[in-house]
C-alpha cells in the first residue's frame, strides 16, 4: 500500500490545502480520481478536493494562499475550480443528491462526508485519504474500492440499477473506465447497463459523444465497443455501428461478422497512431457494409458501393453525433478512399493511376496508407505479409511519381483568370471545363506539371471549346 503521509508530505499543493484547512477550521480530504490514478501507478493533472463545510471560502483562501487571481465559483453546486502549475484543482462541498426521472441534473443538498462518498459512481473513485493535521495522509476506503482496484473490476457502490436509474451517462463512464484502464465490469453492472440503456435519451448527446470519443482514444477501444454492442447500448447511441454485427451465411458462402472486423482494425491502428479522426475513421470505414450487402450465386457475398456510400453517410452521423464539423470532411475522404491503395498493387499499375491517388488523398495520403495497414485482420499471416508489401509496393510507387511531378496540393498550373482572357471568355462552366481538361492531361502524362507546359496545352485546345 502506497505512504500517503509520505508522498503528500513533498507534495507542495497538497501542504498548502492541509495548511489552510486547518487555518479556516475545515476537514479536507482528496478523494477519486486522483487517489485511483496514484494507486496505479498513473500521473493526473487533476486534484479533487472533499471539503465538510464551506467548500467555496476554502476555494478562495487556497486559491489566495497560492497568488491565484482566476477561480471560477459555482455556487449553486457549491463548486470551484482554478488551476494553478498546470494541475486543474477542483472543490466540492459534501452533498447528497436526488434526482427527477425525467433529468440527469442532481438535487443538491448539503450532506456529510458518507453522503458524499455514496453518491460516486464506481467503487474505485470512492477511494479517500484526509489531508487533516491530526490524521494526516490516512487511507479511507468505505466501499472496498482497493479490492476492486486490484482486481482491476468495475462495480458501484450503491445498486447499480439506483446508479443508473439516477444519472445514466454513468453507463457510458462504466465502460469508458473499463477502456482506458483495461478493466473488466461486474457482471451486475453490465445487467444494470443494458436493463437502464433507454435512459440514455435523457442525456445531451454532447456529453454521451464525448464519453465515447475516450473510448476510441482508449488503448485498446475494442473493450469499451464490446462491452456497448454486447449491451445493447450501441444500438441507442451508434446504432450503424450496431448493425455491422453478425454473420449471414448462404450455401457454402458466409462473410466475416464486420463489427469484430472493425474492433480488430480500430484496435491495429490504435497500436499506430494517437490521431483520435483516424481512429473513428477506422471505426467507420465499413460501415455503409450491412446497406450494400447482397449475395450472388457462385460468387458468394459482395459489398459493392460500400466506401461511396460509407462516405456519404458521415454527414448525417456527423451532425446527429454532433461531431466537429471540421473533421467531416477527413474522415469522409479516408472512407471513401479505403479501398483504392490496395486496388494499385500491381506491378503493371500505371502513373497515371498513382498520379490520381495522389491528387484525391493529397495531404491526407499516408494516414489513408495507414487505415488500410490496419484494415488487414486476416490470421493468415502469409496473407498479412503479402498484404504488408503491397501497400509498401505502392507507397514507393507513390513516392516515385509525387518526386517527378511534384502533385501535392495539385491544381492546373494555369488559373482561370489567364484562360478567361486568352480565350475572352466571362466566369462560366466553359472556363472551368478547360481548366479540367488541362489538370486531366498532366494526371494522364501527356504534359508535365508545370505552367509552360500547361500554357501551351491550352492554346492547343482552347478553339474546341470557344467554337
Amino acid at each position: 500500500m502506497l505512504n500517503f503521509a509520505e508522498v503528500f508530505d513533498k507534495n507542495e499543493i497538497i501542504r498548502a490545502a492541509s495548511d489552510t484547512g486547518k487555518e479556516l477550521g475545515l476537514r479536507i480530504f482528496i478523494v477519486g480520481g486522483y487517489i485511483r490514478d496514484l494507486l496505479l501507478g498513473k500521473v493526473k493533472n487533476e486534484i479533487d478536493f472533499l471539503v465538510l463545510g464551506d467548500s467555496l471560502l476554502f476555494a478562495k483562501t487556497f486559491a489566495n494562499r497560492l497568488g491565484v487571481e482566476n477561480i471560477n465559483i459555482f455556487k449553486n453546486f457549491g463548486t470551484a475550480h482554478f488551476s494553478f502549475q498546470g494541475i486543474d484543482l477542483e472543490f466540492v462541498g459534501a452533498r447528497k443528491e436526488s434526482y427527477n426521472r425525467d433529468s440527469r441534473k442532481p438535487i443538491v443538498e448539503g450532506g456529510t462526508f458518507e453522503d458524499d462518498i455514496k453518491r460516486r459512481d464506481f467503487t474505485i473513485n470512492t477511494l479517500a485519504v484526509s489531508i487533516n493535521s491530526d490524521n494526516f495522509g490516512f487511507f479511507i476506503d468505505t466501499f472496498n474500492g482497493m479490492e476492486d482496484l486490484n482486481a482491476r473490476l468495475i462495480k458501484t457502490p450503491l445498486d447499480p440499477f439506483i446508479t443508473f436509474d439516477d444519472d445514466p451517462l454513468r453507463i457510458m463512464r462504466a465502460y469508458r473506465f473499463a477502456s482506458v484502464l483495461n478493466f473488466k465490469v461486474a457482471d451486475e453492472v453490465n445487467i444494470a447497463a443494458s436493463k437502464q440503456r433507454e435512459r440514455l435519451r435523457i442525456v445531451s448527446q454532447e456529453r454521451i459523444t464525448d464519453e465515447f470519443l475516450k473510448i476510441i482514444a482508449s488503448p485498446q477501444p475494442s473493450i469499451g465497443l464490446k462491452l456497448l454492442y454486447n449491451s445493447g447500448i450501441m444500438e441507442i447511441i451508434f446504432p450503424e455501428i450496431a448493425k455491422l454485427g453478425g454473420v449471414e451465411q448462404r450455401k457454402e458462402f458466409h462473410h466475416k461478422d464486420v463489427f469484430l472486423h472493425t474492433c480488430m482494425v480500430v484496435d491495429n491502428i490504435s497500436r499506430m497512431t494517437d490521431n483520435l479522426w483516424l481512429r473513428f475513421a477506422a471505426l467507420v470505414h465499413d460501415i455503409a457494409k450491412p446497406d450494400t450487402k447482397k449475395f450472388y450465386d457462385g460468387i458468394g457475398w459482395t459489398f459493392h458501393g460500400h466506401e461511396d456510400l460509407g462516405a456519404k453517410m458521415m454527414k448525417m452521423i456527423f451532425h446527429r453525433m454532433r461531431l466537429p464539423l471540421h473533421k467531416l470532411e477527413y474522415v469522409s475522404k479516408l472512407v471513401k478512399l479505403h479501398l483504392r491503395p490496395i486496388a494499385l498493387a500491381s506491378e503493371e499499375v500505371t502513373d497515371s493511376a498513382i498520379r490520381r491517388l495522389i491528387v484525391l488523398a493529397g495531404d491526407d495520403l499516408h494516414d489513408l496508407i495507414t487505415l488500410c495497414r490496419a484494415d488487414i485482420t486476416s490470421k493468415n499471416m502469409d496473407k498479412v505479409t503479402k498484404y504488408l508489401e503491397n501497400y509498401e509496393r505502392v507507397m514507393r510507387r507513390v513516392l516515385e511519381v509525387e518526386e517527378k511531378d511534384k502533385l501535392r496540393a495539385f491544381q492546373s498550373p494555369v488559373t482561370g483568370d489567364v484562360i478567361m482572357q486568352i480565350c475572352n471568355l466571362k466566369p462560366s462552366r466553359k472556363v472551368g471545363d478547360i481548366k479540367a481538361a488541362i489538370e486531366e492531361a498532366i494526371l494522364e502524362g501527356e504534359i508535365g506539371n508545370n505552367y509552360e507546359e500547361a500554357y501551351a496545352y491550352l492554346l492547343k485546345i482552347k478553339d474546341q471549346y470557344i467554337s
